[in-house]
């Protein structure tokens, strides 16, 4: 019996579960539907569910929570990375070493700006572009000048340039500019040193002079660049230690840009007088992007030495186009020297790149020195400006292509271009003033007074000084193209004018003039 018993009980074990559906009979009786859905029916209670089905409910929830986990560590990324920029912008160099008003030795400086010092002394790079730059030319060392590298000599490479300043010391030495690294020594160890007795004013832009003017002025940098101006130069070179530093264009508390040379401070308050504003003190009322020009300006400038006590003056009393600065020095009888060969009282004019950037598009567009001479770079995690100061035709990615959406090569040859044009007529100008110097040369030969020749000694004044003012500025011409064109255009038919006066008066030609072909 018990046998049957465990029998029957086994048989019912064995026969299939039964599900309710709906409360109305079992699974079995509804039967499976035509599109297979009975399938995916949850598993009756207290039967396991398949492997395969929880699976697929859990992914998507698995999915959401690894999303908001990504995006969560996204955004916590993020607020750290602006929480660290901020503090940069709030600490933007760690102080390692205190600076003030004396410190002028750049490595110092460089504790607490390393990437700005890094690029600061490339500037002994010597790299030569089509119109300008300089190559490295060896030559052995003297007691009288040590260094061993030179730049190319200007007046070897066109010897017009001893015609058109003979009698002055450029004839004997000029060379082709270098970087700020070699600001000082080129200047100390030129031969126009012996040619021509210096004056201590020439430092007020061949080296850090904040230092120095403060020490000779017991404080006050105008009495020290009073004292300074007259001396030797070789007297006033013991004062001075480095070429240009960080000190000269930045305050040393706030690292703000500032003007520190007198002679702008006094040019630019005069320039300002004759447009009308009185008392303008550049540090007190220029904006930031003007600072990023007019320390620049402290030295790329026109000049010339004042009076007895050599005073540094920018002639902007009229303005800064080449006639307005000409206008000047006839007004205040101002004379370079007088020329060896036409006997005229002529003007040398000094790099004046300042005054012709202000005539350019560039100018008037807001653009500043620095902006091309000095971008913007990354370094790490900061931006600064590039301190290796050098010319844009050698960082065009960073100095043109900001505002010019073009390639390289194209940039370069539309910078190109402008000074092709003007490298051209820079050479019809000094053909034509040379021409003159001859022309005026015979002229004094055959006799002819200086009464007879002074209306031709003034025009080969005013073109000499037109010609000078474009050679001697630094862009050759790109600084403002079609001002740079205007000058020199002017400047040929000033010489021309020269020679028709010279021929009316029948005057002897410096070389004959073989009659025209029939």
């Amino acid at each position: 019996m018990a046998d049957e018993t465990r029998d029957e009980r086994a048989g019912e074990e064995s026969k299939p579960a039964r599900t309710e559906v709906s409360g109305r009979g079992t699974a079995s009786d509804a039967g499976p539907s035509s599109d297979g859905a009975a399938a995916t029916e949850p598993a009756a209670a207290g039967c396991p569910e398949p492997t395969g089905s929880r699976w697929r409910r859990w992914l998507p929830a698995g999915i959401a929570a690894a999303v908001a986990i990504v995006v969560t560590a996204g955004v916590a990324t993020l607020l750290v990375n602006i929480y660290e920029r901020k503090a940069e912008g709030r600490n933007p160099f760690f102080r390692v070493v205190d600076l003030d008003e004396t410190t002028d030795d750049p490595a110092l400086w460089g504790k607490n700006f390393p990437y700005q010092y890094d690029l600061y002394v490339r500037t002994t790079d010597q790299v030569r572009t089509r119109f300008g730059g300089s190559e490295a030319l060896p030559r052995s060392p003297t007691s009288d000048d040590p260094r061993r590298v030179v730049s190319q000599a200007r007046i070897e490479d066109d010897p017009r340039l001893k015609t058109m300043w003979a009698g002055y010391a450029f004839a004997v030495d000029f060379r082709e500019e270098r970087g700020h690294a070699y600001m000082l020594d080129d200047q100390t160890f030129t031969r126009r040193q012996s040619a021509s007795p210096q004056p201590g004013t020439c430092l007020h832009c061949h080296a850090s002079v904040w230092v120095p003017y403060r020490r000779l002025g017991d404080g006050d940098v105008v009495r020290g660049f009073e004292k300074m101006n007259p001396m030797p130069f070789a007297e006033a070179r013991k004062l001075v230690e480095r070429p240009i530093s960080c000190i000269d264009c930045h305050d040393p508390a706030t690292m703000q840009l500032r003007v520190t040379r007198p002679g702008f401070l006094e040019g630019i308050r005069a320039l300002k007088a004759s447009q009308g504003v009185e008392g303008y003190d550049v540090n007190r009322d220029a904006t930031r992007q003007e600072m990023r020009a007019f320390v620049c300006g402290q030295c790329h400038v026109e000049y010339y030495f004042q009076g007895p006590e050599k005073r540094l003056t920018y002639p902007w009393h009229k303005g800064l186009r080449v006639e307005q600065i000409y206008e000047y020095y006839s007004e205040v009888g101002h004379g370079d020297w007088e020329h060896a060969l036409s006997g005229a009282t002529v003007l040398k004019a000094q790099h004046p790149e300042f005054e012709l950037w202000n005539q350019g598009i560039h100018a008037r567009s807001g653009v500043a020195c620095a902006d091309c001479h000095m971008p913007y770079r990354r370094v790490g995690a900061q931006k600064i400006s590039d301190h290796h100061v050098r010319s844009p035709v050698l960082n065009i990615d960073r100095a043109c292509r900001t505002c010019h959406h073009f390639d390289e090569a194209e940039l370069r040859s539309r910078v190109e271009t402008l000074q092709e044009r003007t490298y051209g007529l820079r050479n019809r100008a000094l053909d034509v003033v040379v021409a003159l110097i001859g022309d005026l040369a015979a002229a004094r030969a055959a006799g002819f007074g200086s009464e007879l020749l002074a209306p031709a000694q003034e025009l080969q004044r005013r073109a000499q000084f037109y010609t000078d003012f474009i050679e001697a500025e630094n862009s050759m011409g790109f600084h403002a193209a079609a001002e740079a064109g205007r000058i020199l255009a002017e400047a040929i038919d000033y010489a021309r004018q020269g020679q028709l006066l010279l021929r009316a008066l029948g005057a002897p030609p410096a070389v004959p003039v073989s009659p025209a072909a029939p």
